[in-house]
């Protein structure tokens, strides 16, 4: 069963620069609990519980409103997706408290790109040169941001490649899941199943968190299901090379909330490698959007599991 949605390129536009912010500002507040600037630190597994708990009270409660139709879900795929997407989500926040915003947030845009290698043995998906081509620039962005010198090499990275590498597993299930669930659907699975998730992981670690954290909780969980909300809608209104381009200004708004917050400004590495990955993002995003001839969708059909 497929769900098919109108076509509007500018709304879908907007509603993932709208999701930008949303996500960019999850981030601030995940190295605000993550750091002292609120209280005590919050363990990472802490942070994630706040997240996917509020988020899933933010969408059940549209639910309730919007009252739309469900049908048999996919547990399969949405177990799937969810279990990596919350491992993808913790390790980010574990990476922002010691890291700039933009470092981390530039590594994980290689999601695309771990998702796209992994694609070949799940998905039996064919990979030509440019799409390696992208890859491998976009790795290149990574291995500067990763600073491999002894005086300047940043440990937490490997937090933030973490988390690209585990959400691009996580891409393999949304391919799956696409157009067989509406989008108020998928999204209500996703943070229930993390929600439980995160429920019986934070169990060993938990703390009871100060008045202003517990704001900051409740704040990074309706901002990060806002951002869902944004762009899957964004994402079934325009082609996926047209919005991706869109995505990337979640960099931009990082940067400027991490200065806003807590002085950051990016330093030339920062700023090189982040533009090698979206430009390697970037052409990934161009490829992958390009019209399959009928032949070349033939084949490809015929190459899947």
């Amino acid at each position: 069963m497929s769900i098919a949605t109108p076509q509007n390129p500018a709304l879908a536009a907007a509603l993932i620069l709208a999701a930008t912010t949303f996500i960019a500002g999850t981030t601030l507040l995940a190295k605000a609990l993550g750091t002292e600037s609120l209280g005590a630190p919050l363990h990472p597994l802490q942070i994630s519980h706040g997240r996917f708990l509020f988020a899933f009270m933010g969408i059940s409660t549209a639910v309730l409103i919007l009252r739309p139709r469900f049908i048999r879900p996919h547990w399969g795929y949405h177990i799937g997706r969810t279990s990596f997407g919350w491992a993808g989500v913790t390790l980010m926040f574990a990476s922002v408290a010691y890291i700039p915003l933009a470092d981390a947030t530039a590594i994980t845009f290689l999601n695309p790109v771990f998702g796209m290698l992994l694609a070949i043995p799940l998905l039996g998906e064919r990979v030509g040169p440019w799409r390696w081509g992208a890859a491998l620039v976009a790795m290149i962005g990574a291995m500067i941001l990763l600073r491999p010198t002894p005086a300047s090499f940043q440990p937490a990275a490997l937090l933030a490649l973490g988390a690209a590498a585990v959400m691009g597993l996580e891409l393999i299930f949304i391919k799956k899941l696409a157009g067989r669930e509406g989008p108020l659907q998928v999204l209500w699975f996703n943070n229930l199943l993390g929600m439980i998730i995160a429920s019986c992981a934070v169990l060993p670690v938990w703390q009871m968190p100060s008045l202003a954290q517990w704001g900051a909780l409740a704040g990074l969980g309706l901002l990060m299901a806002c951002a869902q909300a944004c762009f899957i809608n964004g994402m079934a209104r325009a082609d996926a090379s047209f919005v991706a381009p869109f995505s990337y200004a979640t960099l931009v708004f990082a940067a400027f909330y991490d200065f806003l917050g807590f002085g950051v400004v990016p330093d030339a590495i920062s700023f090189l490698g982040a533009v090698i990955i979206l430009a390697g993002a970037a052409i990934l995003a161009w490829r992958e959007g390009r019209p399959v001839p009928p032949a070349g969708r033939a084949a490809a059909a015929a190459h899947k599991p």
